[in-house]
């Protein structure tokens, strides 16, 4: 009960209190955020949501935002790194130019979690820290994005501890209203001078056999990136991906609705941009592949109103050559190979003045394929080593939740929620003993392990109208993620401290968070303002455990070691100045502690903001965009942080890049969107990446399109 009572009391503080912080307009004006269901799910409203509901942003309690399309098509990415960083709350790292990981309240990796449609992107290899998984992603096949902050276990079950990101992708919207005579398609062409980048994207839609068919290709190319300030090129910059997707939507009754999807994307010789010139490291291929079958609509006769059912099959293989030093004679090679099938029910109960229920269940089941070889490259023999994982080991996720939105009062809304999951792993992993006297040269001995982890999960919420155009918002929430394989089996140096090992006996971390918040969406003035508190225990940390005496190489296991704590501001807006004109930012800081060895949290984000003036002519034909984006110093720094590589000494420093866009609609069936990024040429690094900032760069991006 303590949770309840610190929820009635962050909103009684709230209602009191006087001379709130001054706050910056919102880059995403409430009143445009789409309605769920208004479009994108015509038969269940809220069916490929993050929010499992057919609430809007300002309907529900949490922090949400959503990147729509006109938002996406302003800026023109050619990555989802591009597509998402900027936004209050979330920092996109890359350790390398193909990798993006999106923080989410200070937290990233597997305590983050990515949904495409609402299936699940993260599996159990997820490694601790920032990866590259969320890049897996063409930003040409993306409708939406929705940013969801704060605990998301009661929904989603295990990983989501800073919040849950939804890719949402396109259909053919336009055949299945009618509205769409013969084939429409698209062309896309993205230039930059950064980099030499190319990104050219095709895409059609039709109608077909009762329903609507969309699909499409494209192709990336990047070379090394120009920086800014004097730094020049940097290498080992560059990559190539192709990607290409299908989908089919059909109108089976005049209730239901049947869609079958497949996406691939592949990425070619993507290099760790951070570890050269000591080390060479290349992955080759970063592949993923998804397939999915859903089928969703209204029940009549049947104890509930509405449902889902959606099947699922997710690949994701990744393939790394490392070379140490990158004119070293033998080079490590390593592959594995992630098979995840998944299943998962939703079902929808209107209560009439007792409000809906939402009942869910899902399951998640991964196995693993993995291998690696030392080759000696001048005489082509091989020598097989311990693969990053084992070899047929497998990952299990099953949950089922039950969600109750309930009106409480004439202006006061309650949301309660309940989750029980059960997860599951297994595998032979091979178990190094430091304390043996011979460590790191002993034998690993094989062990087979089978570790389980239960948990419930709660949350509850409130939404208070305090006027037609003012509410007021607070929620807590707890939050789990149990240990992945990549903790308790992997033998990895993808890490820059060294080797990880197998670890046994590890629990689940466990987190309380807590947010109230304000929302306005009034004539001229919209935003959002949140504050939130996290409570984290039995983080996971590297544990140094041996050192290898000839060359120096730190060997880790993980442990349960600490409790932190991580609390934070965010707040973002517009104001309209007239009917052509717009200042909109955001805001947001974050503060991470650990409380049992008193140093920060690892990586938190520094504070920053961003600032800008939107213009748009009549008949929104014509739009341009001038904003800065404000990043103070981050020199709280961990004793892990200041064994970083991607670190500079002494921290991250501050920087402020300006940056203009102007788009026009050309004529029918023409767009053109063109840039100039950081045009004062400032050198600067997003905090924890392995690359710097492009340098002043000019895009273009035309699209033909009917």
């Amino acid at each position: 009960m303590r949770w309840v009572g610190a929820l009635l009391t962050t909103l009684a503080c709230t209602v009191l209190a006087q001379d709130p912080p001054p706050v910056l307009p919102e880059t995403q004006i409430l009143g445009s955020v789409p309605r769920f269901g208004s479009l994108r799910e015509q038969v269940f409203p809220g069916a490929a949501s993050g929010l499992r509901a057919r609430r809007s942003a300002w309907d529900d309690p949490r922090h949400v935002t959503i990147l729509d399309e006109q938002a996406l098509k302003r800026r023109a990415p050619q990555d989802m790194v591009q597509a998402l960083e900027r936004e209050v709350g979330v920092l996109v790292q890359r350790t390398g130019r193909g990798q993006g990981s999106p923080f989410l309240r200070g937290l990233t990796g597997p305590q983050t979690l990515i949904l495409v449609d609402g299936i699940r992107l993260n599996n159990g290899t997820f490694r601790m820290g920032p990866n590259q998984y969320f890049n897996t992603i063409d930003p040409g096949q993306v409708q939406s994005i929705e940013v969801i902050r704060g605990a998301q276990s009661v929904l989603w079950g295990s990983d989501a501890l800073g919040g849950a990101i939804n890719v949402v992708t396109r259909r053919a919207d336009r055949a299945l209203d009618g509205s769409l005579q013969g084939m429409g398609y698209s062309l896309r062409q993205n230039l930059s001078s950064a980099d030499l980048g190319s990104y050219t994207r095709g895409s059609f839609e039709s109608a077909a056999g009762g329903g609507g068919l969309f699909g499409g290709a494209s192709y990336l190319n990047l070379n090394n990136l120009e920086r800014g300030g004097d730094l020049g090129r940097q290498p080992f910059t560059g990559y190539s991906q192709y990607a290409g997707d299908l989908r089919y939507d059909r109108v089976v009754a005049d209730d239901q609705l049947l869609t079958v999807a497949l996406v691939h994307l592949e990425q070619a010789d993507v290099p760790r941009s951070d570890k050269f010139p000591g080390e060479l490291r290349v992955f080759d291929p970063q592949q993923r592949n998804l397939a999915y079958l859903r089928w969703q609509g209204t029940l009549t006769d049947s104890p509930f109103d509405a449902f889902l059912v959606t099947a699922s099959y997710q690949r994701m293989k990744e393939g790394a050559f490392r070379r140490k030093p990158p004119s070293a004679l033998s080079e490590t090679r390593s592959e594995f190979d992630v098979g995840t099938v998944g299943l998962s029910l939703l079902l929808v109960k209107e209560l009439g003045g007792l409000g809906k229920l939402t009942w869910g269940t899902d399951w998640y089941h991964d196995d693993v394929d993995a291998e690696q070889e030392e080759l000696d490259l001048a005489t082509g023999v091989s020598t097989v080593a311990v693969p990053q994982f084992p070899d047929d080991s497998y990952y299990e996720r099953f949950g089922t939740f039950l969600e109750w939105d309930v009106p409480l009062a004439e202006r006061l809304q309650g949301i309660a929620g309940l989750r029980y999951s059960h997860i599951e792993a297994g595998g032979t992993v091979a178990l190094f003993d430091p304390t043996d006297p011979t460590f790191p040269d002993a034998t690993p001995v094989d062990t087979p392990i089978a570790p389980s982890y239960q948990n419930w999960s709660a949350s509850g919420s409130l939404v208070y109208e305090l006027t037609d155009t003012l509410r007021l918002v607070g929620g807590v929430a707890e939050g789990f993620r149990a240990p992945l394989l990549d903790e308790l089996t992997s033998v990895s140096n993808n890490v820059n401290e060294g080797v990880d090992l197998p670890t046994t006996g590890l629990a689940p971390e466990t987190t309380m968070s807590y947010d109230v918040g304000v929302k306005w969406d009034q004539e001229r003035f919209q935003g959002q303002l949140y504050y939130y508190w996290i409570e984290i225990d039995g983080l996971i940390e590297r544990f140094l455990v041996g050192t290898d005496p000839d060359d120096g190489v730190e060997f880790f296991q993980r442990r349960n070691r600490d409790e932190a704590a991580i609390n934070g501001l965010e707040t973002s807006g517009s104001y309209r100045v007239d009917e052509s004109m717009v200042i909109y930012g955001n805001v947001w800081y974050t503060l991470g502690q650990n409380t049992t060895d008193g140093e920060p949290v690892s990586r938190i984000p520094p504070a920053q903001g961003v600032l800008g003036l939107r213009w748009q002519g009549d008949e929104a034909t014509e739009w341009l965009d001038l904003f800065a984006w404000l990043v103070t110093r981050q020199d709280r720094l961990s004793s892990r942080d200041m064994r970083d590589s991607r670190i500079p000494d002494g921290g991250t420093p501050g920087y402020v890049t300006v940056n203009l866009r102007y788009g026009r609609r050309l004529a029918e069936g023409r767009r053109l969107v063109l840039g100039v990024e950081n045009l004062f040429d400032r050198a600067y690094r997003v905090h924890g990446s392995g690359i710097d900032g492009p340098g002043i760069s000019a895009t273009a991006s035309y699209e033909i399109y009917r």
